[in-house]
């Protein structure tokens, strides 16, 4: 044998056992909740399915428990499944679980800048302003629910324009949902026909699928590796940079014709919060893009697609529909257009809408967490900066708090007198201290929207929808829905 190729294999099994023993000595050693056991260098990596990083966290959980450990690399993450256990640690105890974890697909571009993926008094200073101006929204002269109906009347003209043919709806929809933002954002809406707003969107949707995909998922799971590998997930960085050049673009517009007494907008506010606290580098440039970014990103497709997600189980269920029509035309009539006030007298259309919400699980996994000290909780020792993935997908569909989880049901919402009922599985905008702070905006425009269509149109698929075609994929960062055709026949 040669002598030179002996100590090269010699060397390698020293070194291989020494990382071995060295990680073994490691893992054993931490009181971290129990989990699969990990590989040096790759972690649990190679125990997750290819393309189905959801589906294998939820498995997992049925075989360690509510709480666990799973390694992506070196780095633990502790995963948290089920209702009681989600809430304790983000409800509960909602300090300890209020940092913003890892999340490596856009951690290098955003660099912690922005109201989501920001930590201590940058997280709370921009998120006690950006509530601020959605709650109150003392800019111009119309309030986010006029704003609202404003672009559900301009959506119902481009549907009538369709002429009842069949159509893919994801282009209008995002299209009326992101020109919400754009009002409160920009002072403006966008024509549907707008070349630059058509591309601004084109590149949201591309982000969103990038995250998701298998290649997004493995860098979330191995970012070094995945740095040199090429691939979609390549490419956000590039698609994230561009959004930012646009929303710069913006801000200049606004700084050339800024008056601070008469502020059109959420950039106006926030430039003249930055004349206020000169000295807070929280309000910094950075901090402005990076915030009007996550307000797009947050609620552009995730309502969107929970309207897709929304047609598409409507139409699988007509019964459903039909009682939403029955209950549109009893509640409303046709002479005017639904208002946030209708829902109280609606509980029926406000359980269907919860329980798409419900069941569609946009973002299965939540946006990671992080404990912000060291934390003793169900006897275990989780250290201080751990990524915890709270899984919202197993509390909106915790079998212990539901009859039929994996099915589609608005009576997981109604009492047995048809009234609206809370359902402590409703959690689709996380919860405690970094609950999603466009949440009211959120649930005013699902109601809107799909009232306004509903009370409008009745909606009819192009081809007959299976229970899988509605069931949502459960793979990566957020569930996307497929692809479809329908078709909106006037009601009126």
């Amino acid at each position: 044998m040669d002598l030179t190729w002996f100590v090269s294999l010699l060397l390698a099994f020293i070194i291989s056992s020494f990382i071995y023993s060295t990680w073994n000595s490691i893992y054993r050693g931490r009181n971290l909740p129990p989990g699969p056991t990990p590989l040096p260098i790759f972690g649990n990596v190679l125990h997750v399915k290819r393309g189905e990083i959801v589906k294998s966290l939820m498995e997992f959980g049925k075989k360690y428990g509510s709480i666990y450990t799973v390694y992506f690399g070196h780095y633990p993450v502790v995963v948290l499944c089920g209702y009681d256990t989600v809430k304790e640690a983000l409800i509960d105890r909602a300090e300890e679980f209020g940092g913003r974890g890892r999340l490596p697909t856009i951690d290098q571009f955003v660099k912690g800048y922005g109201v989501i993926f920001s930590n201590g008094n940058r997280w709370k200073d921009l998120r006690r302003f950006s509530l601020t101006v959605l709650r109150n929204f003392g800019m111009g002269k119309k309030s986010i629910e006029e704003r609202i109906q404003e672009e559900a009347s301009f959506l119902m003209a481009e549907i009538k324009l369709q002429k009842e043919q069949y159509v893919d709806p994801t282009s209008l929809l995002v299209q009326a949902v992101s020109n919400v933002i754009c009002s409160i954002v920009f002072g403006n809406r966008f024509e549907y026909s707008n070349d630059s707003f058509q591309k601004l969107l084109r590149m949201f949707a591309i982000v969103f699928q990038d995250m998701s995909s298998i290649y997004g998922q493995f860098q979330d799971m191995l970012p070094t590796l995945m740095s040199y590998i090429p691939g979609p997930h390549q490419r956000i960085n590039e698609s994230l940079g561009r959004l930012t050049d646009f929303i710069l673009e913006r801000i200049k517009m606004n700084e050339e014709s800024f008056d601070p007494n008469s502020p059109r907008d959420y950039i106006d506010c926030f430039l003249t919060k930055q004349k206020q606290e000169m000295d807070n580098p929280n309000f910094d440039r950075n901090n402005m893009v990076m915030t009007i970014l996550n307000l797009f990103f947050a609620g552009t497709e995730t309502v969107s697609s929970t309207i897709r997600f929304g047609f598409m189980t409507l139409m699988k269920h007509p019964e459903i529909q039909a009682k939403v029509h029955q209950e549109i035309d009893h509640a409303i009539g046709d002479s005017r257009i639904p208002n946030i006030e209708d829902r109280s007298k609606m509980p029926y259309m406000d359980a269907v809408i919860h329980e798409i919400q419900r069941f569609c699980d946009i973002l299965p996994v939540n946006v990671p967490h992080a404990t912000t000290k060291d934390v003793t909780f169900k006897g275990y020792t989780i250290p201080k900066g751990t990524d915890v993935y709270p899984l919202l997908c197993s509390v909106l569909r915790d079998p212990t708090k539901l009859a039929s989880p994996d099915k589609f049901d608005p009576n997981n919402f109604l009492d047995n007198k048809g009234c609206f009922k809370k359902n402590d599985t409703y959690m689709p905008f996380s919860a405690g201290k970094r609950i999603c702070l466009g949440e009211g905006l959120a649930r005013m425009e699902l109601f809107i929207f799909f009232t306004t269509i509903l009370q409008q149109f009745k909606l009819i698929p192009e081809k007959t929808l299976t229970e899988q075609d509605i069931r949502p994929r459960m793979a990566g960062f957020a569930n996307i829905p497929k692809f479809y055709r329908m078709k909106f026949i006037p009601r009126i």
